[in-house]
């Protein structure tokens, strides 16, 4: 049934997309003032391009924006690129790359190679070149990405204590560094030294008493507001993509689409520098999804040093997947967990040699980190942890309870940021970035001061909940009653029994309850300011707040009632039963899948963080839990949600279509007379139009495409021209073919027709149009369509009926026509 239904007239070339629906965006795609840097996607970035191409604005039925024309034939396929005509064959901003063209290219590349290699000792020495080229190019990616890492590590702790007071053997030294090397700390108090000054201790001589605590508070406050207001203006000034957390940008970017600048220079430097302020300043934040999108920048600028790359737009993208997994593996630790990251939750495109390069620029990134060692344990993270004590079948119980509160709460926060990030784009709020950053800051700081675990860093907040309390630690979650007799107990192991909660622990526990509210409320209004905000470690702090509360619940609940049912033969009076901060965990795993709905590389992250066979059961128990949870009640992982608000072109591979619609309801013009406000279709024909004929319909349109038929009278398809390609061809002819004249004719036909006797030359534009357009039928079912749209990558498909033309189906029709079934507003997609 699909033969009748789907003409594959060939298959190497299928992809376009569609431009984006806003002029606004539409700036100077074709000049090369912009440096080659600055480009996310680019192929010819030097070449320059003729100023009177106009941009391409809009999206309509007739318009693919320019993916490059399809030349004759497969032989031929490379030529776009190094034939005389520049600029055919590249793309422009906000548009989508072309993936079997890309591939096809790359093919054709590597088999002149392998040829040549056969010929003679250089170009054989130049086949291994090209053949190690890709793991050279991971190599580089893992050490920079790595290093950077480091250096985002140690800057931001430093900073973040800058807060609270300075080091008087060296400024540049953190708290804990400049404590290492003092005699004269106590083990109560193991933080403090002569060596560290608070800022009262600095301006008014002492650390107690009312005057110090307003001096601490005052500082705090003007420092998280002197950091915030930096990263916004820097931002602002000199890198707007530096924003957000960058992973629905990279997931599109991924899936095609170009967004120039995006993984530019000017975008890693700004973030780099930006992400470390915006974390030291206190705002309910994290690096983590940040180091993603540094790890892409660093990606992409290294991809220009490798001319297999830099020509490529699909295996770029090859590599910016494993340069997602590298940004993983330095904010976690978990180089595996990275790979699977990568593969579950970002790559569109995802062979088996990415897998492999993947793995071995995580491994590189992993062991760059190490041997910085930015926290100073040789730990890569700030939180790692390590659990003894087994868990007992009985506590899958609150380990699901926590899953359906990271579900519930992952939910209810994507609808809250999202509907406040709406409300940021269209109302006057949006205007004034800097005024709410501080704002959000003012606040986050004036509330945060009074509190020790919201004063603290997440990471700190999250390591101090995942400890497991021993002898040595004097932290107030582990002020227990002691006991007679603990000591003799537990001196060999350092594990103590559960014992009765204390004051200290009961203080802590209120502490922590105003810490859940406060992350809850604040995350909201902070993630998708204008600075960049990771989500991971907000999401895991919360968990890991409700866990640990928990917990303690459960262990004090199996001190006091150990001879209930519940806990008999498995927990008895004096034994080690509970381990809250294994509920810590569960909770933050809980709670940052419900945010992401990430599954599987979840699990393996916080597996590779505790370093822990037997807690994988409650960790995927916890995780399925949280999806199911926040499935049922949204369907969309905050990442997902943010491209739709957007309005990027991103086809979701889990959303299933399922109206019976079919090719006939989507494309445009619609059959049967169109709807209203649709222009009629506009062709070209392949032969017998002028040369001012055609200018004038491509000047007075803004299609970015042009299907080229028979005759106007058939409608008997040819193929498919880009106005992109049209148009810097006629440019080009115009300067440097003798004798073409505005009444040239247009000869799209080959053998080309006989020529006037005395006339102006032909103008043969064969090269430059895609004779194997992707084609339907206008009654194949909408369920196909949309599958093929995905599979294929496709942006654009032509809709016939008997062979002749009858209209297109472009991806933001598809979209559209997808919002439109859901109940929501079609308009809200701006981009194809």
């Amino acid at each position: 049934m699909l033969h009748a239904l789907i003409s594959f007239r060939k298959y190497q070339d299928v992809h376009c997309r569609e431009d984006m629906d806003n002029s606004g965006f539409s700036n100077d795609n074709y000049n090369s003032g912009a440096s080659d840097d600055d480009m996310v996607d680019i192929s010819g970035a030097t070449l320059d391009f003729s100023d009177d191409v106009p941009p391409i604005e809009r999206d309509h039925f007739g318009a693919v924006t320019s993916s490059g024309g399809v030349t004759n034939g497969h032989a031929k396929l490379m030529d776009l690129l190094d034939e005389a005509v520049p600029g055919v064959g590249t793309y422009e901003d906000f548009n989508t790359i072309d993936w079997v063209r890309e591939k096809s290219k790359d093919r054709d590349r590597h088999r002149e190679i392998v040829n040549r290699s056969k010929q003679s000792t250089w170009a054989l020495l130049h086949s291994v070149n090209d053949a190690f080229s890709g793991w050279l190019l991971m190599l580089c990616i893992g050490l920079l990405s790595g290093a950077l890492a480091g250096l985002i590590d140690i800057s931001s702790h430093w900073m973040t204590d800058l807060k609270e007071g300075v080091c008087l053997d060296g400024f540049w030294f953190n708290h804990e560094h400049c404590c290492w090397k003092s005699n004269e700390t106590t083990f109560h108090e193991r933080d403090k030294c002569p060596q560290w000054m608070s800022w009262a201790q600095l301006m008014v001589g002492t650390s107690e008493g009312a005057s110090a605590y307003i001096v601490n508070y005052l500082m705090y406050v003007s420092w998280a507001l002197l950091f915030s207001f930096l990263a916004v203006s820097l931002v602002r000034a000199f890198a707007p993509y530096a924003c957000g957390s960058g992973i629905p940008e990279i997931k599109t970017i991924l899936s095609g689409f170009i967004i120039r600048g995006y993984l530019g220079k000017w975008t890693l430097m700004v973030k780099t520098i930006t992400l470390v302020l915006a974390v030291s300043s206190g705002l309910s934040l994290g690096k983590e999804g940040p180091l993603v999108h540094v790890a892409c920048c660093c990606a992409n600028i290294l991809c220009h040093l490798f001319t297999k790359y830099r020509r490529n737009e699909a295996k770029k993208r090859e590599v910016l997947s494993a340069a997602a997994a590298v940004g993983v593996s330095v904010a976690f630790g978990a180089p595996i967990g990275g790979v699977l990251f990568s593969l579950e939750e970002v790559s569109y495109y995802f062979p088996l040699k990415t897998l492999w390069r993947s793995f071995f620029a995580a491994l590189v990134a992993a062991f760059t980190l190490r041997s910085i060692n930015p926290f100073g344990n040789s730990r890569l993270v700030l939180f790692y942890v390590e659990f003894h004590a087994p868990w007992h079948l009985l506590e899958l119980g609150p380990f699901v309870l926590l899953g359906v509160f990271g579900g519930i709460w992952g939910a209810l926060f994507i609808r809250a940021n999202i509907a406040w990030c709406r409300r940021r784009k269209t109302t006057r709020l949006g205007r004034y970035p800097v005024v709410e950053v501080v704002a959000v800051t003012l606040v986050t700081a004036v509330l945060a001061f009074p509190n020790e675990y919201t004063r603290m860093s997440g990471a700190e907040l999250i390591s101090e909940l995942f400890n497991d309390c021993g002898l040595l630690d004097s932290s107030k979650l582990c002020d227990y009653a002691n006991l007679d007799g603990v000591s003799n107990i537990t001196k060999s192991s350092n594990e103590l029994p559960d014992r009765p909660a204390g004051e200290g622990l009961y203080s802590a526990l209120w502490q922590l309850s105003l810490a859940l509210v406060f992350k809850i409320v604040l995350t909201v209004f902070t993630f998708g300011m204008k600075v960049p905000s990771g989500l991971f470690i907000p999401s895991m702090a919360v968990g890991a707040i409700a866990g640990r509360l928990l917990g303690v619940a459960m262990e004090q609940l199996a001190y006091y009632h150990h001879d209930w049912q519940l806990f008999k033969g498995w927990c008895s009076q004096g034994a080690d039963c509970i381990t809250p901060g294994l509920y810590a965990m569960v909770g933050a795993t809980a709670c940052l899948g419900g945010v992401t709905r990430m599954t599987v590389s979840l699990v393996v992250i916080m597996f590779e963080l505790t370093g822990g066979l037997e807690y994988i059961v409650p960790l995927m128990a916890a995780t399925m839990t949280s999806k199911w949870v926040a499935d049922a009640l949204g369907r969309e992982g905050i990442y997902e949600a943010h491209i739709r608000l957007n309005g990027y072109p991103f086809l979701e591979a889990k959303e299933e279509f399922e109206h019976k619609t079919l090719a006939m309801d989507v494309m445009r013009p619609r059959a049967g007379g169109g709807r209203r406000g649709d222009p009629p279709l506009v062709t070209l024909t392949q032969e017998g139009m002028r040369l001012e004929e055609v200018e004038g319909l491509v000047g007075g349109t803004q299609f970015s495409g042009f299907p080229v038929v028979v005759s106007h009278e058939s409608q008997r398809l040819v193929g498919f021209v880009l106005r992109r390609d049209l148009l810097i061809s006629i440019d080009n002819a115009r300067k440097h073919q003798e004798g073409v004249v505005s009444a040239s004719e247009v000869v799209f036909s080959d053998p080309a027709p006989p020529q006037e006797v005395n006339g102006p030359p032909a103008l043969k534009l064969r090269s430059i149009l895609d004779l194997s357009p992707f084609t339907v039928t206008d009654h194949t079912p909408m369920e196909i369509v949309v599958d093929i749209f995905r599979k294929l990558g496709l942006r654009q498909c032509l809709v016939t009926h008997n062979g002749r033309l009858l209209g297109i189906i472009t991806k933001k029709d598809i979209l559209k026509h997808m919002a439109q079934m859901a109940n929501r507003d079609p308009d809200s997609i701006l981009f194809n």
